[in-house]
Order: structure tokens, then C-alpha cells, then sequence
């Protein structure tokens, strides 16, 4: 197991002095498997088979998160359920158009939460902007700011679509595929970088746990 002492902390430079020492000056520690390959995976089945999801709702996309949940479709029979807040969440659906101002309150949602954790782009604009893709306040590709396990794409991707979306990423956690909590530790210096390319007040924690 890798030790939490392994790694440098955070100077959190940006905060002003008074609040340096409300968070956490410790870097994300990556998520290591369990060392038995069986019991992994049936960590995985059971993750897989119990996603709670943070809907962050930044536009369009968000008006088919809510038919999801009726009993049209019934995503819960499948493990699917809402929750209010980060901390009780492992999937968040970025739902829509994100702008500037809405990408820093994505990756405060996203830090928040416990992992392993999957993150599932709804709709073309989390790709490439979609239909605002030149505007100057437009974030065209989310994962450049932290990592995405699965894209459904659209405008807008309607509730069947995104049910299968769920659906391909229930395999991908059962098969292992999905490293995007560890991938964000690996390269944190980089998504960190490009986060702050473009918030310029920034004004919070490097990782707010």
C-alpha cells in the first residue's frame, strides 16, 4: 500500500493566510485495488451495480435527467439512483453546456467526492461545445479538466440514450476499466494547469476532499 507521507503537499498558494488552514494541504491519493484479482472484481460487480449519481445539471441536458427516474424508464432497476450531495456520490453526470463558471463548481463537486469515482459527459457540448462552441465562455472539452469514463452524445441525447449510457458504463466498472479517479491523481499537475488556465479566480483549495 502506498503511503499517504509519499506524497508533497499542497501550498493551496491561492487562499489568503486566514484560510490556508480550513483544508486539507494533502495531494488525492490514488485508489489501489484490492490485492485478491477476484475479490477486485467482485468490488467492481457491486459497484457497478449501485451507482449513485450527482446530476450536475449545467444547461439543456439536465431536462432528460429527470425522466430517467420515472417509471417509464425505471433507471432504478438497474442500481440507478439520485443523491444530493458529493460526498454521497461515485458517478456525476455533467449534464449540458458548462461555461467558465460552471466548470469550477464541476471540479469542486468532483474533488468532493469519495472514490473510486466515474464521471459521464451527457450531451455533444461536454465534447466540443456543441451548438456555443465559439463562444469565448464556452468549455469545449471537459475532460481536459478532469477525466471522463464515458461520453453520450447529442442535442440532447434522449432518456433511452442515456439509459444505455449507464448501461455500457455498469460494464466498463465491472471489467476495470474505469480509472479515471487514478488517472486524475497521476496527472494532477497537468488538470490542475489547465484548470487554471482558464478560471482566473481561482480562490479555493487545489483539492478540496
Amino acid at each position: 500500500m502506498t503511503d499517504k507521507n509519499d506524497y508533497p503537499t499542497l501550498a493551496n498558494a491561492d487562499l489568503i493566510d486566514a484560510e490556508r488552514s480550513l483544508f486539507c494541504d494533502a495531494r488525492p491519493v490514488p485508489y489501489e485495488p484490492y490485492p485478491v484479482d477476484f475479490v477486485e472484481k467482485f468490488a467492481n460487480w457491486v459497484r457497478a451495480n449501485s451507482l449513485w449519481v450527482l446530476a450536475f445539471g449545467t444547461g439543456c441536458g439536465a431536462i432528460e435527467l429527470n425522466p430517467l427516474m420515472t417509471s417509464r424508464f425505471d433507471a432504478n432497476r438497474y442500481g440507478i439512483q439520485m443523491r444530493p450531495t458529493p460526498r454521497q456520490s461515485c458517478v456525476i453526470v455533467v449534464a449540458g453546456y458548462s461555461s467558465v463558471k460552471t466548470l469550477k463548481r464541476i471540479i469542486r463537486s468532483y474533488e468532493q467526492m469519495q472514490g473510486p469515482k466515474f464521471v459521464l459527459g451527457l450531451g455533444i457540448c461536454s465534447l466540443n461545445g456543441g451548438m456555443y462552441w465559439d463562444s469565448y465562455n464556452t468549455i469545449k472539452r471537459i475532460d481536459q479538466y478532469i477525466p471522463i469514463d464515458l461520453y453520450v452524445t447529442g442535442c440532447m441525447p434522449r432518456p433511452e440514450a442515456l439509459l444505455a449510457g449507464f448501461i455500457e458504463l455498469k460494464d466498463k466498472i465491472k471489467a476495470g476499466q474505469c480509472d479515471g479517479t487514478n488517472r486524475y491523481v497521476k496527472d494532477f499537475d497537468w488538470y490542475k494547469a489547465n484548470q487554471k488556465k482558464v478560471i482566473k479566480n481561482w480562490d479555493m483549495p487545489d483539492y478540496n476532499w
